[in-house]
């Protein structure tokens, strides 16, 4: 009953797989071999246009560089409150930039509101100008409360970011379970709603370690093949990452482990909701379900062996918690099973 994080999840066999293909021989190193152009060139495939690709170590390296990409001096990168790159990177935005800051933007439940955004932009106005400027809007897919923003909700933002002159990044930690819960083609999700590049995650769905940036508008990021070799984020062997990335892209793995992902998390719901102890705080949209338990009921569950975390409120939760109630969150990955799911729904029962 491993809900704690899909980052505990191991590795899809056909990704291991390809990486003991890939052990022999010798290949160009840093990138410019011909699985690594393989790869790039599937990246363009998937993307419907010519991308560029940049391997990066860690989800939080490939937004701390996509920022240092569209830094300005003085920058401020507008984010949700909530978001991973405000509250869990520790800074590495700022280390990276050389200073550069977050501006926490509002909204319910994960998702910035464009309306507010517009009024954090003019904020920083010229008279301000010691305040900083705005260099980037940011937003998460899917969010950190596991809902989505559609193809409407990234266009309304990237409409006034596109207003502000100001460029607009996608940390798709999760990204695949966002392309998969909408359907929709990730080049819809992104570009053709005016996203201009794209923390692109493969770590959080059966990967060993396959993170990227992605540059989908090539009027940015002209000096992130630079600032990753300064940061430390080139890989000598980058073929082990191109090998990982070649066999989540085969036959639509990726799509697949991020579709069972969402459907075990969807059980995983349907089991909370109903359970006479436990209940939804809201639906999910993605891999990731969040429950109001009370106290007792969460240390009785863990006793046994279960692994999620407490949560905090979010913005726009409009349900109530009891004096001895909180939200807790699960998280279903590519290896999770009905089993898992269907133990937990026997202890709440």
């Amino acid at each position: 009953m491993f809900f704690a994080s899909d980052n505990w999840a191991g590795v899809h066999p056909d990704i291991s797989a390809n990486l003991s293909r890939h052990a022999d021989g010798v290949a160009t190193a840093y990138g410019d071999g011909d699985l690594d152009r393989a790869v790039y060139r599937r990246f363009n495939e998937i993307f419907e246009r010519e991308v560029q690709v940049f391997f990066a170590a860690t989800g939080t390296a490939a937004n701390a560089l996509s920022m240092a990409a569209l830094n300005r001096i003085g920058g401020i990168a507008l984010c949700h409150s909530e978001a991973h790159m405000n509250v869990d990177e520790f800074g590495a935005m700022g280390f990276y930039t050389g200073g550069a800051r977050m501006a926490p933007v509002p909204g319910p439940l994960g998702r910035i509101n464009p309306e507010a955004l517009d009024r954090a932009i003019k904020r920083y106005s010229q008279d301000l100008a010691p305040a900083g400027q705005p260099m980037a809007v940011t937003i998460t897919q899917a969010t950190e409360v596991g809902t989505v923003y559609s193809v409407d909700d990234v266009k309304a933002i990237a409409e006034v970011s596109r207003r502000h002159k100001l460029p607009l990044h996608m940390d798709g930690a999760r990204f695949a379970n966002a392309i998969a819960a909408t359907g929709v083609s990730p080049a819809e999700m992104t570009w053709k709603s005016g996203v201009d590049l794209i923390s692109f995650g493969g770590t959080k769905n059966g990967c060993w370690m396959a993170d990227a940036v992605v540059i989908l508008n090539p009027d940015v990021g002209k000096d992130l093949r630079l600032q990753r070799q300064r940061a430390g984020q080139t890989f000598s062997k980058a073929r082990f990452i191109s090998a990982q990335f070649e066999a989540y892209f085969t036959d639509d793995l990726w799509l697949l482990m991020a579709g069972h992902a969402n459907q075990m998390a969807a059980h995983l719901a349907e089991t909370i909701e109903d359970a006479p102890t436990g209940r939804l705080a809201w639906l999910p949209q993605a891999n990731e379900v969040f429950a109001i338990l009370n106290r007792e009921t969460a240390d009785k569950l863990q006793a046994a062996g279960a692994k999620f975390y407490e949560w905090g409120v979010p913005q726009g939760f409009d349900g109530h918690l009891g004096d001895n109630e909180a939200i807790y969150r699960f998280v279903a990955s590519f290896a999770t099973t009905t089993q898992e799911i269907d133990r937990l729904g026997q202890l709440l029962g």
